[in-house]
């Protein structure tokens, strides 16, 4: 985070999209790239930043009218919605005598100094809560939601003061539609601001995961003793040995070395029920031990355990816009000056066409100002993003960029791995065919090799053959779509693998696996393994909703077409190479939007060319790099979730768009020729944002076919 290169801060103060327009203008002008601006979470990202610029940086968003936080500070955010809140109660004592004259006829309410001296503290905080802001960004060159309010407040104040101290006319005083604009818009900004938190509770919930202490083992007398401490959580160092009971929160990843007990990982992997560990099994950070107890090793500690970067891939999907947002964004970024434009029109329409007096025009003008809301704009897509997220996030389903929820919705065809993906991945011999040497040797060079390979089949063997020792063996390779080869002690090159890897033209080309000692066939294995839970459900759904079905396999032509008949698979492809399946997956991709779901080494090219590359938790490391959302439960059911929620976060965006746009189109117009007070014209302009949040928050709970 502090970093020279990519640099994070907390923001506090930003309530709408042009906030976030006016910091990212500034750090832009300021030479820095990558910039990053959310003004729901206060999360500012950029480039370039080092130990000389950051000070004035920081100064600089300060004099904006916002506050660079200390990121330590858990309950800022908490402090800073507080904050509001005071403003708002102080504002509203102070403006309800004002409105008094509208519902009484008593002389005392109705006179100037009186409502000039409630007035005047009121006008006192809004311009320096919005006016402060706004100035800032005027200097910068990008006008945001403030310069509106503080305008169209000011415009109400000062017109009363010149009528009443000046002209002595004191029946056209508009003292109250001064303080209702401040005190309405501040109002707007505190529920906008609590119904935002909400769309947080995700990430929020996550982050609360991590304990704040552990039970650190301390040994003695040649380990014969243990002396058990309680340390700070962020005192844990990779090695140390902890102790956790039944109820207590695990502090770190780590590796289990004595004890047995279950986890509850729902909040990390979706998976409901507790999860059984024993020695030499790894437990997640993060998650509840609710039976039993355990003595671990710590194996990743900070921002290099499971829950961390689960966290920081979420706040990073964030930043990876869809193509909506960016053009709500663009929108957003001229909304001030057009209705700048659009309020000085208004009063030369009034006054000189349609003459209907100064008093009447610069009302009119006034409304068109605090009735124009970009904010329900800016809203419109992250907040149903960020819902959407978090709600992927609780079942176990990690998406790496928002943008990723948009192409779920495009997708028309999607494209299977077989081994591990559709099937189990759990394989078992079905047949050992020893042609030169003993079996117990042939065996023993198996272990040795696959040991190096990461392949669910190299897996697999190693888990069938644990009780045989591995040959030794030297310069190993592994070839993506071919297998394993090493040398021996005397200089023998051996390699496992499939016919492929030896251009073998034996008349036995039709098995799993392949040995070779120097080039020449040694030993065949045929493998079997099952289909897994729930890959005919999955198949079904994507048919019910008119998405191709395709199954791409290194695996032979029999073992594919039996998999595809028994999923009702629309086609496969069998024998294929990583480059074939690259070139498949390009040529698909050409045609409709493609998704591609893969697991190994071999599928990562075909993982990032896709549009959309999703991957299992149990993967190999590159397919999940490769890949923008991962399947954390490796739950292939999970994938109905992750295409449901695509499906109605992108209603949702729409609906909130919609709004958004019709809101400003229908309102402007109508404030323009008065048929809206600027009092009604501020109520209005406070909660149209906070009717876009909450169709969001729905998504929390709608349900998912």
């Amino acid at each position: 985070m502090e970093s020279v290169d990519s640099t994070e801060l907390k923001v506090e103060g930003m309530t709408c999209a042009s906030c976030a327009n006016t910091i990212t203008r500034f750090l832009q002008k300021n030479g820095l790239s990558d910039v990053f601006v959310d003004f729901t979470s206060g999360e500012v990202r950029f480039k370039g930043g080092n130990e000389k610029n950051l000070p004035s940086i920081k100064s600089g968003i300060d004099e904006l009218g916002y506050h660079v936080m200390d990121e330590t500070k858990i309950e800022s955010k908490k402090k800073f919605i507080e904050t509001i809140e005071a403003k708002f109660y102080f504002s509203l004592i102070l403006t309800v005598p004002i409105w008094l004259p509208m519902l009484f006829s008593v002389p005392l309410l109705h006179n100037f100094y009186f409502q000039l001296a409630f007035a005047t503290p009121v006008f006192l905080l809004g311009a320096w809560y919005f006016g402060k802001s706004g100035i800032a960004s005027l200097k910068i060159g990008a006008p945001n939601m403030d310069v509106l309010i503080f305008i169209g407040s000011s415009s109400a104040f000062f017109y009363s003061i010149v009528q009443g101290l000046l002209l002595n006319n004191f029946h056209n005083l508009f003292f109250e539609t001064s303080s209702s604009i401040i005190t309405l818009v501040i109002l707007g900004n505190l529920i906008e601001q609590r119904a935002v938190q909400q769309t947080r509770t995700a990430i929020s919930a996550l982050i609360k995961l991590q304990p704040s202490s552990a039970k650190l083992i301390s040994f003695f007398g040649n380990e014969k003793f243990e002396v058990i401490t309680e340390i700070p959580t962020h005192e844990i160092r990779m090695g140390n040995y902890l102790l956790f009971n039944t109820g207590d929160k695990i502090a770190a990843d780590g590796m289990v070395v004595w004890g047995r007990g279950e986890t509850d990982e729902s909040m990390i992997s979706g998976e409901s029920l507790p999860v059984i560990k024993s020695i030499n099994e790894n437990v997640i950070g993060g998650t509840t031990l609710i039976s039993g107890s355990l003595k671990m090793k710590v194996t990743a500690t900070g921002k290099q355990t499971t829950l961390s970067q689960i966290i920081e891939l979420v706040k990073n999907a964030q930043s990876r816009k869809p193509k909506l947002q960016k053009l709500a964004d663009r929108i957003t970024g001229w909304f001030v000056p057009v209705v700048l434009v659009a309020a000085t029109l208004t009063f030369m329409l009034n006054y000189f066409i349609l003459q209907h007096g100064t008093t009447q025009s610069i009302m009119n003008s006034v409304a068109v100002l605090v009735i124009a809301c970009p904010c329900a704009m800016g809203l419109a897509t992250p907040t149903a993003v960020m819902v959407g997220l978090g709600r992927s996030a609780r079942k176990g389903i990690l998406i790496k960029g928002s943008d990723t929820l948009e192409t779920l919705s495009t997708i028309k065809q999607i494209v299977f791995d077989k081994t591990g993906t559709l099937t189990t991945g759990d394989f078992k011999i079905k047949e050992l065919k020893i042609i030169v040497r003993e079996e117990e040797e042939i065996k023993s060079v198996i272990v040795g090799l696959e040991k190096f390979s990461s392949h669910p089949i190299a897996k697999s063997l190693l888990l069938e053959l644990k009780d045989i020792s591995g040959r030794i063996f030297t310069d190993v390779k592994e070839e993506k779509g071919l297998g394993v080869s090493g040398k021996d002690g005397q200089g023998n090159l051996f390699s496992i693998g499939s016919s492929m890897m030896n251009n073998t033209s034996s008349k036995e080309n039709q098995h799993n696996i392949y040995v070779f000692k120097n080039e020449k066939l040694i030993a065949w294995i045929d493998l079997e393994d099952d289909i897994k839970e729930g890959a005919a459900e999955v198949i079904q759904f994507f048919k019910s909703k008119g998405i191709k079905t395709i199954m791409l396999s290194g695996d032979k032509e029999e073992r594919c077409a039996s998999v595809a008949k028994a999923l009702n698979i629309d086609e496969y492809k069998a024998e294929q190479k990583p480059e074939e399946k690259l070139a498949f997956i390009r040529n698909c991709v050409s045609q409709l939007p493609t998704a591609m779901v893969g697991d190994g080494i071999n599928d990562a090219p075909a993982l990032a060319q896709s549009n959309l590359g999703i991957s299992l938790s149990n993967a190999t490391q590159v397919a999940i790099d490769s890949a923008q959302i991962i399947l954390l439960n490796g739950n292939l059911n999970s994938l109905i979730e992750a295409f449901s929620i695509g499906r109605i976060t992108l209603q949702t965006i729409k609906q909130n768009l919609f709004w958004a746009f019709f809101y400003n189109v229908l309102a402007i117009p109508v404030a323009a020729i008065g048929l809206l007070s600027p009092t009604i014209a501020a109520l209005s302009m406070a909660f149209s944002d906070v009717i876009v949040v909450g169709n969001s928050l729905r998504l929390k709970g709608r349900k998912i076919s």
